[in-house]
């Protein structure tokens, strides 16, 4: 928030953050109609208070409506953090030495689900639509913010296949550095063992070229495929014969240390 003096319009108050456990201030409020000189007083002001008082760094959400500030905040030595939909987050280290500040998402997470019919021994398989090599894999796609791996999985077979399952495991994690589909930034790929709640498909012919029930044998052995969709078909091979428990990662849910929240943990399950 703002006050602007009266009687001297030029002159502002200083700005009002939220100030979080680590000692930083959280600016998100702007006049829509605040001119660059303005802000450049009522910035400085901000920051020699804050730094008066002890305050290690400042972060400024700043809409694009307002992109303008971003040039007057960076005279002052404010950097880019990271940026989302309409708008940029800047920051500015105050306190001693180096920067400390946490870096923003270094991964991004995609999500695919192996839908194991256990009656029939078949697995649900697409092949993407404008690859250069047609291979059959797990549909699948990127996790959205806030959203369990389990409900990606899920969400994107329906998407993508028409198929109804439901969450039995995690099965596999992939770590890829420099991915060319992730701008440069590393990737995590993980696979979930779904179960089929129906059968029949109806896939979405904008990303797939087929789709298909396929035998876990063939697509064990089947050069048509990538070399991860390979190796986890052999795993559900595994799976199927001797029972799932030696490959599952089961999810348990457990009480985070922030009060009211919770946190998914994906391990072998203890003996009994």
């Amino acid at each position: 928030m703002f006050q602007l003096q009266s009687k001297h319009p030029a002159s502002c108050s200083e700005l009002v953050g939220k100030v979080d456990r680590f000692g930083g201030v959280t600016v998100r409020d702007f006049p829509p109609d605040i001119s660059e000189d303005s802000f450049n007083i009522v910035l400085k002001a901000s920051l020699a208070s804050w730094r008066r008082e002890g305050k290690i760094a400042v972060w400024l959400h700043i809409p694009i409506s307002l992109s303008r500030l971003a040039a007057v905040a960076a005279t002052l030595g404010f950097t880019f953090h990271h940026a989302r939909q309409d708008q940029a987050v800047l920051c500015l280290w105050m306190g001693e030495g180096e920067s400390r500040l946490p870096g923003f998402a270094t991964h991004q997470v995609g999500v695919a689900g192996a839908v194991v019919d256990e009656s029939s021994g078949k697995v649900l398989v697409v092949q993407d639509k404008n690859k250069t090599k047609n291979a059959w894999k797990f549909p699948g796609g990127l996790s959205e913010p806030g959203e369990n791996i389990g409900a990606t999985a899920v969400r994107e077979v329906f998407e993508e296949t028409g198929v109804r399952t439901e969450f039995r495991s995690l099965l596999s994690i992939r770590q890829q550095h420099n991915h060319p589909g992730a701008f440069g930034m590393s990737d995590m790929y993980l696979i979930c063992r779904l179960s089929p709640l129906t059968y029949d498909i109806d896939f979405c012919t904008q990303e797939c070229l087929r789709c298909e029930w396929l035998e876990l044998t063939e697509l064990a052995r089947t050069g048509d495929t990538t070399p991860i969709t390979s190796r986890l078909a052999k795993l559900l091979l595994h799976g199927l014969r001797h029972g799932f428990h030696h490959i599952d990662l089961a999810m348990e849910e457990l009480p985070a240390v922030y009060s009211g929240l919770f946190y998914q943990l994906y391990h072998r399950r203890l003996p009994a």
